[in-house]
Parts: C-alpha cells; structure tokens; sequence
C-alpha cells in the first residue's frame, strides 16, 4: 500500500485539472497568477513542514509513501502542498461561477475575521508550548490580518466556498490520519497539539488548511491584479500611441 498516499493526491487533483478546460470555467486561464501563488506559498508551508517533521511533531507511516524522500518529506508531502491548494481553489472559483452571489457583507465578513484573529491570538498565548497548535493558529492569525489589508471581497465569498471545501478536504485528510485504514499515513504526536479530534483529525487541520488556501487566494489575487493591470496599462498606451 505504499501508494496509497499518491493516489489519494492523484484522485483528488484527477477531476480538477480535467475540469480546468472545461469549456464554461475556462480555469486554465487563472494559471498565469495562481501557480506561482501556489508554488511561492508551498515553499513556506514546506520549510515548516520539514522542520516540524525532524522536531517529531508529525510524521509519515513509510507503509504509505513512497522511498523517494527530499530532506526526510516523502516526495507525496510536497505534492500535497500543490495538488490540494490547486483542487481547493478550482472548487471555489466553480461554486462562484455559479452563484456569483454567494457572498457575506462587508461588515460581517470583517466581524468574523476581527473575531477570528482574536480567537487564534488566544489560541497562542495559551498554547504557546504545544508546536502545532501555536504554528497552525499563527499561520491563522497572520492570513486573516493580511486579508483585511487586501481583497476583502475575497474572504466575503471564501467564508462561505471554504464550508463546501472541508467536505472533500476532511475526507482526504480523514483517510490520511487513519480514518477507514489501519494505520494512519500522517502521525501526529498529541503533545504538540490540543489533541482533539474530529474523527481522526487533528482541530488543527482545519486552521491549518484554510490558512494554506486562504493564502494562495490572497497571493493569486495580488498577481492577477498587477498581470491584468499591467495588460490594461499596455493597451491604453497602445491607444494614445
């Protein structure tokens, strides 16, 4: 079973990436700005991931994985970092496609993010010593800081896409830490986290994970602003010209 991690990846990204061409969404074409986003994003989950893993914080069941390893990460762990944030936002930008108005209010969308930073500075100050726990709700924290000085539109409509997003994300992440399986693929040492679990995953998962999705978002966004702006730019000076 030692594939069973990639082809989770595999099944997850599969429909996505076929979809992306697909004649109505024409999602290929955000991928000027959200593959860098994805890649520039990955590289920082990454570095954590890595260190994280040597701390024995978390861990993989090699039962699962492939021997190809890059600095004590199956080569799957960096595929994760990719494929997920890909077939995430996909489902986002699907689900807006076709309820463009699916979105909160300004004022409570900035209440929930006002209220959400709260809850994770709580969440570190009295957690400080557990890794997972302060890193996850670090990572939490700063992303929502960050989305109030960005596209607040954005974080609107993510609230509510993200709800449908932990559907198929809680699934994967299920099988991952043992949900339906005899061992778990991903191991979690309980004392660096709040040990709670919603089956088999960690609470911290989910804070985990909308800070890796929230993030691409927030980036592609900057990137897809200054790409069409630059377009725009060009095409008016062509005119003047």
């Amino acid at each position: 079973m030692n594939y069973l991690y990639g082809l989770l990846l595999a099944v997850s990204v599969f429909v996505p990436l076929i979809l992306s061409f697909e004649r109505n969404l024409q999602f290929y074409k955000n991928w000027k700005h959200l593959l860098p986003s994805i890649f520039t994003i990955a590289t920082i989950f990454i570095i954590f991931d890595i260190a994280f893993t040597q701390k024995g914080v978390w861990g993989f069941n090699p039962k699962y994985h492939s021997a190809i390893k890059i600095l004590g990460l199956p080569i799957e762990e960096y595929l994760f970092f990719v494929i997920i944030p890909y077939a995430s936002i996909f489902l986002h930008n699907t689900i807006i496609f076709y309820f463009p108005h699916l979105q909160l209010n300004n004022r409570i969308a900035k209440n929930i993010t006002l209220f959400l930073i709260g809850i994770s500075v709580i969440m570190v100050i009295f957690n400080s010593e557990k890794a997972y726990t302060s890193y996850a709700f670090t990572m939490f924290g700063l992303v929502l800081l960050i989305s109030i000085f960005g596209n607040n539109g954005l974080m609107n409509r993510f609230y509510l896409t993200f709800l449908l997003i932990l559907i198929p994300f809680m699934m994967v992440n299920g099988i991952l830490t043992g949900s339906l399986i005899g061992e778990p693929v991903v191991w979690y040492n309980n004392s660096e986290n709040l040990g709670i679990r919603i089956i088999t995953i960690p609470i911290e998962d989910v804070f985990y994970g909308f800070s890796l999705i929230a993030a691409v978002l927030l980036l592609s966004d900057i990137l897809k602003v200054r790409y069409y702006g630059k377009q725009l730019a060009n095409t008016d000076e062509h005119v003047e010209k």
